[in-house]
């Protein structure tokens, strides 16, 4: 676990270099394992099959017509033809006599076997009482067909494939040596040229951490994980600065259309303070002038306050959980607002059936901020006429119109037309209508009338004329 530990500690690379290193080394062993043990069998193959391919008979015969039974030790010289082996010959009572060889044999009992006739030839190994490991061929003969039966031993020292063996296996843990420390090598060129990227990664976010400095981007080229990764970090500095821009706009939005009745409200509150200290009283008309001017001003600042904190939620979390809606109802209940406010103007409204997914609260107030914009922009003693037909809320106005020029930015947060820069408002109210459609599935847009003059405000919402079965 200790070292489980401290690998986890290692740099990446380390830890590829490390892990290439030890596969390698792990398939290099598997492939000397197995090179060595086939040569084994093979060589060992080869030395049974010299074993079975001797032929000791004239040995054999020489030592017996030497008196080899009972055996006694028969000179090397006495023995024509050398064999390169080791020849003895054994009795079913275990005796044996040397005949040829640096050595005589130990009697098992697979040779005592083999000299009674119990078991056939046979292979296998011993050691000699010098410590040299033979490997035995022992068979059974006669010197006659009715001549008492006995075995004869060849044996071969097993240090003839030992010795290659040995040198082949020093061969194999040298190459695998140079094998894994060159894939250690290769494994950590490979694991710095392909994090070379991630570095760079690592190096931009340690440096936007550092200087939270947006502009940073990284090279992306290829269509591999890396690339991919870094086209994602440059997509999601690019939205982070658009957002910090953003919200640094909109602070300084907020401050410009905040001084302007924050001022107009101090300028008021310090006229009345100072007629109270000085004693000097105020015309009664002047003064519900200055206390209906206050009054405004603190409306106007609430309303900025509340279209700020709508606006401050973030886009992907929309203004509250969706339910199914009448928005006709909606309208219906929009468009008495509207009436109060501008009860000089004659509002028509034709409203169709139609059912949608919002949130009932922020669509009311999306179409009361259309029909506020109708209202303040109608002529006094306009007509305002409403349309909901197939989940498309029409309303128009017959006020100036806005000009081509200054269509593309009125869903613009704090963006006033310069002849609306006069009337009350934020400039915030159209902002929260493209919200609050968009979030509902639905579109927004304002266009000229057509006939002229005047503006249609268009919002269209997915639906239908009847409500949906409930959901289980």
């Amino acid at each position: 676990m200790r070292l489980l530990r401290r690998f986890r500690t290692l740099p990446l690379r380390s830890r590829l270099a490390m892990l290439v290193a030890a596969a390698v080394a792990v398939a290099v062993a598997a492939v000397a394992a197995v090179c060595w043990f086939m040569v084994r069998t093979q060589l060992r193959d080869q030395l049974d099959a010299s074993l079975l391919a001797t032929n000791p008979s004239g040995q054999v015969a020489q030592a017996l017509r030497e008196g080899c039974v009972p055996p006694p030790r028969i000179p090397d010289a006495q023995i024509a033809g050398e064999l390169n082996a080791t020849v003895q010959i054994v009795t079913a009572e275990g005796r044996h006599c040397w005949v040829s060889g640096k050595t005589t044999l130990p009697v098992t009992e697979v040779d005592r076997q083999v000299a009674a006739g119990q078991r056939s030839n046979t292979l296998h190994d011993v050691t000699t009482t010098d410590g040299v490991a033979m490997r035995v061929y022992t068979l059974a003969a006669r010197t006659a067909p009715d001549a008492q039966l006995f075995a004869v031993s060849v044996a071969k020292p097993l240090a003839d494939i030992d010795k290659p063996l040995s040198t082949l296996a020093w061969v194999l843990l040298l190459v695998a040596g140079i094998g894994v420390v060159g894939a250690g090598a290769a494994g950590l060129w490979v694991a710095r040229t392909g994090l070379r990227p991630v570095d760079e990664l690592t190096g931009a976010v340690e440096h936007i951490a550092r200087t939270e400095d947006l502009t940073v981007r990284i090279p992306d080229e290829g269509e591999d994980e890396i690339a991919r990764l870094s086209r994602s970090f440059n997509q999601m500095t690019a939205a982070l600065a658009t957002a910090r821009d953003r919200q640094a706009q909109l602070i300084a939005d907020a401050g410009h259309e905040l001084r302007t009745p924050l001022t107009s409200l101090r300028t008021n509150i310090e006229l009345l303070a100072r007629s109270e200290e000085t004693g000097r009283a105020i015309p009664a008309d002047d003064r519900r002038e200055l206390l209906a001017s206050v009054k405004a001003q603190m409306t106007e600042l609430a309303s900025l306050i509340g279209d700020l904190q709508e606006l401050s939620r973030p886009d992907a979390a929309g203004p509250g959980p969706l339910q199914v809606v009448a928005f006709h109802d909606i309208a219906g209940s929009a468009l008495s607002r509207a009436r109060l406010r501008g009860p000089e103007l004659r509002i028509n409204a034709v409203l169709d059936p139609w059912y949608v997914r919002a949130e009932p609260a922020a669509l009311e107030r999306a179409v009361v901020n259309v029909l506020d914009n109708a209202v303040k922009f109608s002529p006094p003693g306009g007509t305002v006429e409403v349309f909901l037909h197939d989940g498309e809320l029409t309303v128009r106005d017959h006020g100036p119109g806005i000009p081509p020029e200054d269509l593309p930015h009125v869903f613009d947060r704090f963006w006033r037309s310069p002849s609306a820069r006069a009337l009350p408002g934020s400039g915030l109210g159209l902002s929260i209508v493209a919200r609050t459609v968009t979030h509902a599935g639905g579109t927004a847009e304002l266009r000229p009338a057509d006939p002229g003059p005047g503006t249609e405000a268009v919002l269209r919402l997915p639906g239908a004329p009847v409500p949906p079965p409930e959901m289980p």
